[in-house]
C-alpha cells in the first residue's frame, strides 16, 4: 500500500475554497512561513479512501475476535457511546464541580455520579465506591493506599508485608511497593490454586494486607478464599481483591461476602466501556466499612433534594482530577442499568460457559494447563508443540494470519508456554467454532509442519520482526 506522500500529485487539492467576499488581511511576516508546508497534494476521495484502508488493517472488536485472557476484550454496546455522547455529558466543564456557586449546574452528572458509586458498591458487597482512580493499576494504588491510611491511623508502623500469590498481575506487587510496603510472594499448588500452607506460613502480625485475584489469572476460583480472609482479620489484615477477573462472577457472588475489605472495578472491562491501547479507563474502587474513613475526596453526597461535594475525615486526597475518566463512568451507567442483577448474573454464566466450551474444543490438541473446568479464561499450555518446534508466539502469530487478534502468552508467569484465552460473554458459537477450527489446523501444523507457523503472520503489512533486534534498536528506521 502506498504512503499517502506517494500519491501526491502537484496542485491536486481536496477542495476549492469560495473566493473572499470581504477584504483579505495578510499575516503578520512574523507568522507567516518562508515556504510552503510539506503536506501531500491529493483529492478528497485520495484522502478517504487512503484512511479507510489504513483503519482495515487495525484489529479491533468491531471487525475481528479478540480473545485476549486477563483483559476482557468484549464488544461494547454502541447505546453506551450515544448516553457518553449526550451534550448534557460530554460539553460538561469539569470546573463547575470545584466550585459551590456552580453546583446547581451540574446537578444531573453529580447525581450520575453518586448513583454509579451505590451500584458499584451493591455489585461488590461493599459500603462505598469512588470513581476517581483512572485505570486498574491505579485503583490498586489506591486500595493499598487506604490500608497504608488504616495501618498508620492504628498505629500499626510494624505491618510492612503484603502477600501476594505468584500468579498475580504484575501491578499488584508494584502497587504494594508504591505503597510502601514489603511484598511477600506465596506459590500456587500444582493445582493452579494459591497454596493455603504457604498462607498460613508467612500469615503473621507484621502482614498488613493481602491482595488475591479470584478467578486467579489461572482461570480458577479459588475455593479457600474465604479461610485465607478469616486468616488475614485475625491478625488485623486487610484483604484487596483485584477485580480484573470480576467479569467471571458479577452478579453471581460478591467480593465483600467473601471477606474482602477494599477492590477495584475495571469499569472499563466488565461494564463494556473502551478499553486498550492506554485508555481511557476507570479503575473506581470499592471499600468496607473499615475504609470508608480514608476514601479519597471529595465525595459526592446528597443533601436535601440536591447533592454536594464533602471531604471524608481522614481522606488520602485526591487520586485524580474531577471524578476520574466521568464519560467511562456514564457508559458503565447505561451498561449496568441496562442488565440489572439478573442481566449481571447472565454475563457471568455466558461468560465461562464460553471459555469452558474452548476449553472443551481444543483439550485434546492442546494441553490444558490445569484440570477441570475453568471460569471465565481458559489456559493452556503449548509446551508440547514447543518441544516440535512451535512456540506459543508461532501459534499466536498464526492466529493473525487467521484474522483473530492474538490471545495472551506467556502470561501468567507460572504457566510454561501460556496461551490464555478470554471469549468472554459476547462471542457467538459460531465465532468460538470458526475460533476453535483454525486453532485445531494450527496445532496440525505444529505436529507436521512446525516451520510453517514460524513465517507467520505473512498477510499483514507487517510481518515477522525480529523481536531481539526490535527491543534493543529502537531506531524504526533499521526495522524492515
Amino acid at each position: 500500500m502506498q504512503l499517502i506522500f506517494e500519491k501526491s500529485r502537484p496542485g491536486r487539492r481536496a477542495l476549492a475554497l469560495d473566493p473572499l467576499d470581504v477584504p483579505p488581511v495578510e499575516l503578520p511576516a512574523a507568522f507567516r512561513r518562508e515556504a510552503p508546508p510539506a503536506l501531500p497534494e491529493v483529492g478528497e476521495f485520495d484522502v478517504v479512501r487512503h484512511f479507510t484502508h489504513l483503519s482495515r488493517r487495525n484489529f479491533g472488536l468491531d471487525s475481528h475476535f479478540y480473545p485476549l485472557g486477563s483483559c476482557t476484550m468484549k464488544y461494547n454496546p454502541k447505546v453506551a457511546e450515544t448516553v457518553a455522547a449526550h451534550p448534557g455529558f460530554a460539553s460538561l466543564h469539569p470546573h463547575l464541580s470545584t466550585t459551590p456557586a456552580y453546583w446547581d449546574a451540574c446537578q444531573g452528572a453529580l447525581e450520575l455520579v453518586h448513583t454509579v458509586e451505590g451500584i458499584l458498591a451493591q455489585v461488590g458487597g461493599m459500603e462505598a465506591a469512588c470513581l476517581q482512580p483512572m485505570a486498574g493499576a491505579h485503583g490498586e494504588l489506591a486500595g493499598t493506599l487506604l490500608i497504608a491510611a488504616y495501618h498508620r491511623d492504628r498505629g500499626n508502623a510494624h505491618k510492612r508485608v503484603v502477600l501476594v500469590p505468584d500468579s498475580a498481575h504484575g501491578t499488584n506487587p508494584a502497587s504494594a511497593a508504591m505503597a510502601g510496603f514489603d511484598v511477600v510472594q506465596i506459590p500456587s499448588t500444582p493445582e493452579g490454586l494459591a497454596d493455603l500452607d504457604r498462607f498460613r506460613e508467612a500469615m503473621n502480625d507484621n502482614v498488613a494486607a493481602v491482595m488475591l485475584t479470584c478467578p486467579n489469572t489461572h482461570g480458577l476460583f479459588e475455593p479457600q478464599v474465604a479461610e485465607i480472609a478469616e486468616m488475614a482479620h485475625a491478625v488485623d489484615a486487610l484483604m484487596y481483591y483485584d477485580g480484573a477477573n470480576l467479569n467471571a462472577i458479577v452478579g453471581k457472588c460478591r467480593p465483600g461476602d467473601l471477606g474482602f475489605d477494599v477492590m477495584h472495578f475495571n469499569l472499563h472491562k466488565t461494564f463494556a466501556t473502551p478499553h486498550g491501547m492506554g485508555g481511557p479507563g476507570s479503575g473506581a474502587i470499592a471499600v468496607g466499612d473499615r475504609l470508608l474513613p480514608y476514601l479519597p475526596g471529595p465525595r459526592v453526597e446528597r443533601a436535601g433534594e440536591g447533592f454536594v461535594l464533602r471531604e471524608p475525615p481522614k481522606s488520602i486526597g485526591r487520586m485524580a482530577p474531577f471524578f476520574g475518566n466521568f464519560l467511562i463512568a456514564v457508559r458503565a451507567y447505561a451498561f449496568l442499568r441496562h442488565y440489572g442483577g439478573d442481566g449481571l448474573a447472565a454475563v457471568a454464566e455466558n461468560a465461562v460457559l464460553n471459555a469452558n466450551y474452548i476449553l472443551a474444543r481444543l483439550r485434546g490438541a492442546y494441553r490444558p494447563a490445569f484440570e477441570g473446568t475453568c471460569m471465565h479464561e481458559c489456559v493452556f499450555t503449548a509446551a508440547a508443540q514447543a518441544e516440535k518446534g512451535a512456540r506459543a508466539l508461532d501459534i499466536a502469530k498464526a492466529l493473525l494470519d487467521r484474522g483473530y487478534h492474538a490471545p495472551t502468552v506467556y502470561f501468567p508467569l507460572t504457566v510454561k508456554e501460556c496461551v490464555m484465552i478470554e471469549p468472554t460473554e459476547t462471542e457467538s458459537k459460531e465465532t468460538l467454532d470458526a475460533f476453535c477450527d483454525d486453532m485445531l489446523e494450527i496445532a496440525r501444523l505444529a505436529d507436521t509442519s512446525p516451520e510453517a507457523l514460524k513465517a507467520a503472520p505473512g498477510s499483514l503489512p507487517v510481518t515477522r520482526l525480529d523481536e531481539v533486534k526490535a527491543a534493543k534498536d529502537l531506531n524504526c528506521a533499521s526495522l524492515p
